[in-house]
């Protein structure tokens, strides 16, 4: 009995892995993801990260059209994990920003309090 069962049950498993479904859901999380990048002012021409997330988003885009889901899969959760670096950077260099921009008033502001 077992003999028997074995055989197709991994036939089974292989047709199962075979068949990846449709990353439907991945491909909407990357979109939101680019989209709320570029909702903060990022522009691919500036930002490597987001070059890179909008190439792979359409690649995925294309292997999806052609039915290679695992691939299309892929392809976008690179690209949703590239949105987000983009964002972190930018969001790192405005926190930067500030920072620099505050060391200036407190350096300012002592100023003023030494030479009272």
């Amino acid at each position: 009995m077992i003999n028997r069962t074995l055989p197709l049950l991994l036939a089974l498993g292989l047709t199962a892995c075979a068949s990846d479904p449709a990353p439907i859901e991945q491909m909407r999380l990357t979109e939101q993801a680019l989209a709320q990048t570029k909702s903060l002012g990022v522009v691919s021409e500036q930002s490597a990260s987001l070059h890179q997330a909008e190439e792979k988003f359409a690649q995925a885009q294309v292997a999806m059209q052609d039915g290679e889901h695992k691939q299309a899969r892929l392809l976008a959760e690179q690209a949703e994990l590239d949105a987000r670096l983009a964002e972190a950077e930018h969001l790192n260099a405005k926190g930067r920003e500030q920072l620099t921009e505050l060391n200036q008033r407190i350096g300012r502001l002592r100023q003023q309090l030494g030479a009272m």
